[in-house]
């Protein structure tokens, strides 16, 4: 008979979620088994070659700021940096990398193997060993037990994945990769709901075959930042992206194959992302635009593999080529494999509860698309949240949730479980109403502290933190104390067309103009240079972010305190809400269903009125 040991926490799949479920876990003393089909994709991206982006690179910094892995791995592997939205206020600036896919993968692979109480097994799970309405292991194809006191799942687009490219169809996980059966079937004999949904990928063509002065290039940032707070290496050398176009050509081939579409011809039956769609979606949608862009991204520093991003599609092989020939810079293009679209399970996310822990098997957690998201970073920072909270769970630990005003992952998270979602769930920065609160330049100052107290974020990171609070609050202060005299500044003044001074001013009056940066003061003001100097740029951008939109910050952190009262007000055990006949008929379905914990959690259940949170309240004495 196989023999192996009991563990405390097993994570099933090896993608963005199961990595950093594995990772959390282990890093906060559990004994972890991370068992994965293919230990040579682990942590492979399925789709582009990029890491975060508008909201998604928000989130990348929290779990970085928690201590988690990706951050890190991101800026070992990444060949390009673009920080977005610069042009607007910094609640929307985004940080983006372009990463080397392969080195990406290994460097995962590599940190996992060097994290202490990881083990591994490669082989595929058939079913869960539930005891009791627990979980206690997982059972694999080759008929192995392996018990453990709580099992996450990170299945991916694999449950009962479908390929479609034109009229073929024929089961798998990903390209060339055999999909997952048994569990979904298992999961529903138990009593979970379970859904379809469907996700595309664009074709992979050669680099060498491309003509890029055709193209317009897209460098990254001259001054290239990163994404971990760590000392991680700074990136010496980058490769451009390129930007082209679609064209009538294009789009008239591509409607030649409408016919054989399995989207169009309704032989896909899940729901896909709207904001991503396949360039056929896109051309019958936007029936009117004769172009659309395409994003030619480089896969890595070395490979000739380019992914051409925008061009998703799940059209038969032959018009996907004839169609790309026709783009400009793609006339002789040769394809490594052609796009297609995947079809999975999944199952609606208010069947968890905040930790991420199902409500109807204790101690089994899901984390990434099995709960309806898409994209590596969504993935990633909810298999942070269930490593962290299985593990506390199986250690009689506290839960560990984050609130909507604490971090993107506190948003994420509490939308999959109060509202669900039957389209892919992406994260986009008009989702939190606190986005003033959670700018990706103060998710260390925001999180850390409570990694930290976990005992995942470092000693290192802490003092980190503590040093730029420090030096921030002493920017601050020099700003408040440093004086300017009228003749030094209203030449300046009057060339900007902002208003001149008549009398002696601070510094932090004059940068609370909307048009005066710190750069324009310290240009021609060279005390304030030198009594800035000993600062790094971290600080100076964080006192500049406070001074400049500081009522704003006042009143989002005032909105925060009074959503914080809503969800001091606990519900405790799970209520009769049939019989409350003064609710609404939908808000007692909602609330039979999702079971809050809390009164704010209650008010922000789709269908849920202020009248009926009002009857709640009434009904508890408060």
């Amino acid at each position: 008979m196989f023999q192996q040991e009991e563990y405390d926490v097993i994570v099933v799949g090896a993608g963005h979620a199961g990595c950093e479920a594995a990772a959390a876990a282990a890093n906060l003393g559990s004994k972890v088994l991370l068992v994965t089909m293919n230990m040579n994709t682990i942590a492979q991206m399925s789709c582009n070659p990029a890491m975060g982006g508008v909201a998604k690179g928000q989130i990348v910094r929290e779990v970085d700021a928690l201590g988690g892995q990706s951050g890190i791995i991101t800026d070992k592997t990444m060949i390009q940096f673009r920080m977005l939205n610069r042009s607007k206020g910094p609640a929307m600036w985004s940080p983006r990398a372009q990463s080397d896919r392969m080195r990406f993968a290994e460097e995962w692979r590599l940190t996992l193997e060097q994290t202490l109480n990881v083990d591994f097994w490669q082989e595929a799970v058939m079913g869960l060993l539930v005891e009791n309405d627990t979980v206690v292991g997982v059972k694999t194809q080759l008929g192995i037990d392996f018990h453990a006191k709580a099992v996450v799942l990170t299945n991916g687009t694999f449950l009962n994945g479908l390929i479609h490219i034109g009229e073929k169809s024929f089961g798998g996980g990903r390209a060339a990769e055999k999909g997952s059966t048994g569990i979904t079937e298992q999961l529903k004999e138990l009593g979970f709901e379970a859904g379809r949904m469907k996700t595309g990928t664009p074709p992979r063509v050669d680099g060498r075959s491309l003509d890029y002065s055709k193209m317009e290039e897209q460098p990254g940032d001259e001054v290239p930042s990163k994404f971990s707070y760590l000392p991680t290496p700074p990136l010496a050398k980058q490769r451009p992206c390129y930007i082209t176009y679609t064209n009538t050509e294009v789009h008239e081939i591509l409607r030649e194959g409408f016919e054989k579409s399995p989207m169009f011809q309704g032989r896909i039956k899940g729901l896909g992302p709207r904001y991503c769609p396949s360039v056929e979606d896109k051309i019958n949608r936007f029936a009117d635009k004769d172009r659309h862009q395409i994003f030619v991204e480089p896969e890595g520093w070395s490979t000739v593999e380019v992914y051409v991003n925008g061009f998703s599609s799940s059209l038969p092989e032959d018009v996907q080529y004839r169609a790309l020939r026709k783009i400009a810079g793609f006339e002789n293009a040769k394809m490594f494999r052609p796009g297609y679209a995947i079809e999975y399970d999944f199952f609606p996310p208010t069947q968890l509860n905040l930790t991420l822990e199902t409500k109807q098997i204790r101690n089994l957690y899901f984390a990434g698309q099995i709960n309806g998201t898409t994209g590596y970073e969504e993935a990633a920072c909810q298999g942070l949240m269930a490593g962290i909270n299985a593990h506390n769970r199986v250690h009689g630990k506290e839960p560990f949730i984050l609130k909507r005003s604490e971090a993107y992952i506190g948003v994420l998270i509490d939308d999959l479980v109060n509202k669900g979602t039957d389209e892919p769930y992406r994260m986009f920065t008009s989702r939190a109403e606190h986005r003033i609160l959670l700018r990706q330049d103060n998710a260390d100052l925001r999180l850390t502290p409570l990694g930290y107290a976990l005992g995942l974020a470092s000693e290192e990171r802490m003092e980190l933190v503590r040093e730029k609070e420090r030096q921030t609050a002493e920017v601050v202060e020099t700003l408040k104390s440093f004086a300017i005299e009228p003749a030094e500044i209203n030449g300046l003044l009057a060339e900007l067309g902002s208003a001149t001074i008549t009398e002696k001013t601070r510094a932090i009056n004059l940068l609370r103009r909307p048009n005066i940066e710190l750069a324009t003061l310290t240009n021609v003001l060279p005390g304030l240079t030198l009594a800035l100097a000993p600062y790094g740029p971290e600080a100076l951008e964080q006192a500049v972010i406070l001074v400049k939109y500081e009522t704003y910050i006042e009143k989002e952190n005032q909105q925060a305190i009074r959503a914080a009262e809503l969800e001091n007000f606990v519900i405790n055990g799970r209520l009769d809400y049939k019989a409350m006949p003064a609710l609404s008929h939908e808000a007692r379905e909602k609330l039979l269903r999702v079971q809050p914990e809390t009164i704010g959690q209650a008010a922000r259940i789709s269908g849920v009125s202020p009248a009926d949170i009002s009857v709640l309240m009434v009904y508890l004495g408060r």
